[in-house]
């Protein structure tokens, strides 16, 4: 029995049914099958008509990832076609190849653990974006030492180049063997993972057999640039309650100039860490004696967070929002109306016992604004109904999971929410769509990449809802974004328990990508609360909802913002925008009188009036990264005019006073990043 191929030119080969990828490869030629890596494959369409809508599908969301997701899996280039495909050779210039890679090297790595310490028990060991990790159970912590060693013996299975051969047995088969093994995470990962009855997938190289989907690099020598880079602490299933496991972390590319490309990059992200130049610079703190995850602005940083409120604020109003405030607590009755308690309640602190009843910290702002809402009766001349506001939220995030002000237990989020007709809710989407590419384009992020959120119609159980309010929520955001023109990504599985969301990822100077803004549909809250408005008709409707959140929270946003810059805001933002250095104390009272000036115009400066050397006072400012100092002595009193040294510039001479706030004026108006 033969099937057909297809290749990415558009010609068709029928090959018997069993072929695999790197056999077509070979055909094509054995220059080409010695540099694939793994293979590509999807159903080819039944009918013209699929194939059209696929390549519809692929102008939205292929020309930034990649692929479309109708039925596409990446395979072992082993692996046997049975059916008509379509289908790609991927090399090592693909995203797909690389990860495969990382994931193969993962399984090296543990080879190269049991063979040097075999009493450890395996978990899992996935790529990830910047490489790979593997969970393991061993009661002896492994040291420094003891990756070297792991590295080495990695070298040693690359170089005996065992082929990886992917295995299947039974279901019950493989909960025996690993059972009898004492591997209680493989157990667990075949229960939760497989069926009753289900075949077993299993990746074997030399001695080392492993539970796994798959795919893989044909065999190890194909993994030629790792490295074993460190080790954490991670409790089995995130439960501190359960053993504590050890992360083993490494990483992996193609070559070696890749390899040192990265921790290069690495070296920059580390010169720029939030957390390094939030204590540099005076920005926050994170107190012990307070607790983890709980954010302490000092005044530097909590200026720059008043300037992005005040911004975020003024441009809602600009944009027909109402300004609200909600409580911080509310009563746990409220949360599960909301269906916070039952969806949301591992991620919610305790409830507290007061006087009259059990309340909650609340994690969201959304029921309080519903709330607002109901308050009054509402018509369709009212419609919509935008209510924002910087709220304190708070949620429980576990031990050991808290970043910086990446990732934190209270945090400010930009929250808004609109209440609209269902006639109403895609020209919202879109103007909330607008706004966050307004937020980042201000803020100096030219760059992002959109993901759509749906649901898993398999896991019903996971969502609120009908179908039918699914699918109409799911065309409103996708027709937004066809609208706006912006590419995008189709993640089924994972919309909030309420509807779908789109998320906006923001690429930062370094190419890293950063979950911040979001935009999501809600059928389900409105119901719960019995929202109504009159209709034209004069009939009773319920409004559909959005939420969105644009900076995500004020916290993670200026994380990132501190990392984007390296903490060398830009003017609009920095902290102090002028530094003054009189050259001697002679020249302190034209310094004042510069000052004086700069701050009617709507500078923030300091005047360094120390009895210190002028470099010394230079260098503090330039340390501090005040974007320009200026300096000043007889000539410049004598002129009414500035030495200006700016930040990134160095010296650039002496201008006149007025120049100078001209200059500045208009980079306050532009809100440019560029001095």
């Amino acid at each position: 029995m033969t099937i057909r191929v297809q290749l990415p030119d558009g010609s068709v080969r029928e090959v018997p049914q069993g072929t695999t990828a790197y056999d077509v490869a070979m055909s094509i030629s054995p220059r080409l099958a010695a540099v694939v890596v793994v293979a590509r494959i999807r159903p080819l369409a039944a009918t013209s008509d699929a194939i059209s809508a696929e390549a519809d599908d692929a102008t939205s969301e292929d020309a930034m990832y990649g692929g479309s997701e109708m039925g596409e899996r990446i395979v072992d280039l082993s692996a046997p076609l049975t059916e008509d495909v379509a289908l790609e050779l991927l090399k090592e210039n693909d995203e797909a190849s690389l990860k495969v890679v990382r994931h193969s090297a993962a399984h090296v790595m543990a080879t190269a653990i049991l063979e040097l310490f075999p009493e450890t028990k395996l978990g899992h060991g996935p790529a990830t974006d910047a490489g790979f990790f593997y969970d393991v159970y061993r009661e002896t912590p492994f040291s420094e030492a003891d990756l070297a060693a792991i590295e080495a013996r990695m070298a040693e299975v690359v170089a005996r180049d065992e082929p990886f051969v992917r295995e299947e047995k039974s279901r019950d088969r493989g909960l025996t063997d690993y059972a009898a093994q004492g591997e209680f995470m493989k157990v667990h990962f075949i229960e939760k993972f497989t069926k009753i009855g289900d075949e077993i997938s299993l990746y074997k190289n030399g001695g080392f057999t492993d539970f796994c989907r798959g795919p893989h690099v044909p065999s190890t020598g194909r993994v030629k640039a790792f490295k074993v880079t460190s080790v954490a602490g991670a409790y089995w299933l995130g439960d501190e309650k359960n053993q504590q496991l050890q992360r083993i972390y490494g990483t992996a590319f193609f070559n070696a100039k890749d390899l040192d490309a990265h921790f290069k990059r690495l070296e920059e992200i580390k010169a720029r860490d939030h957390r390094v130049l939030g204590k540099q610079l005076d920005l926050f703190s994170i107190q012990e004696v307070a607790g983890a995850g709980l954010i302490f602005w000092h005044p530097k940083g909590g200026l720059i967070r008043r300037t992005m409120e005040e911004w975020m604020r003024e441009e809602c109003v600009r944009r027909g929002y109402d300004i609200v405030y909600t409580p911080h607590i509310m009563r746990r009755e409220l949360w599960k109306i909301s269906g916070h308690e039952g969806f949301y309640g591992e991620n919610m602190y305790p409830p507290m016992e007061l006087d009259d009843a059990e309340y909650r910290l609340k994690p969201m702002n959304c029921p309080g604004h519903i709330l607002i809402y109901k308050s009054s009766p509402r018509s369709y001349r009212d419609l919509p109904v935008r209510y924002a506001e910087l709220g304190n939220v708070y949620r429980y995030e576990r031990s050991g999971t808290m970043h910086g002000l990446l990732r934190v237990r209270g945090f400010t989020q930009d929250d808004a929410h609109i209440f609209c007709t269902p006639a109403q809710i895609e020209d919202e989407v879109v103007a909330c769509i607008d706004f966050a590419q307004n937020v980042l384009n201000t803020f100096g992020f030219s760059e992002f990449k959109v993901e759509l959120s749906t649901w898993d119609p398999k896991n019903r159980e996971k969502y609120a809802g009908s179908d039918e309010n699914w699918e109409l929520a799911i065309s409103s955001l996708r027709n937004a974004l066809d609208r706006k023109g912006i590419p995008f990504k189709t993640i089924p599985g994972e919309a909030a328990f309420y509807g779908p969301k789109i998320d906006v990822k923001l690429v930062d100077i370094l190419g890293r990508l950063w979950q911040l803004s979001t935009v999501q549909f809600d059928f389900n809250l409105p119901a719960r609360f019995d929202l109504e408005y009159t209709g034209e008709d004069g009939e009773k409707h319920q409004p559909v909802m959005v939420h969105r959140a644009l900076f995500g929270s004020v916290e993670r946003f200026f994380g990132v913002l501190i990392e984007h810059y390296a903490g060398a805001f830009p003017l609009w933002l920095a902290p102090t925008q002028v530094g003054i250095v009189p050259i001697s104390e002679k020249h302190l009272e034209y310094a004042q009188k510069v000052k004086a000036q700069l701050e009617a115009a709507g500078l923030r400066v300091e005047l360094d009036a120390r009895n210190e050397k002028m470099n010394a006072k230079i260098r503090e400012f330039t340390l501090q990264k005040v974007p320009f100092v200026l300096i000043m002595g007889d000539k410049e009193a004598a002129s009414d005019a500035v030495s200006v040294r700016t930040r990134g510039k160095g010296d650039e001479g002496s201008v006149a006073l007025d120049a100078f706030v001209a200059r500045t004026r208009e980079l306050l108006a532009s809100k440019s990043a560029v001095l």
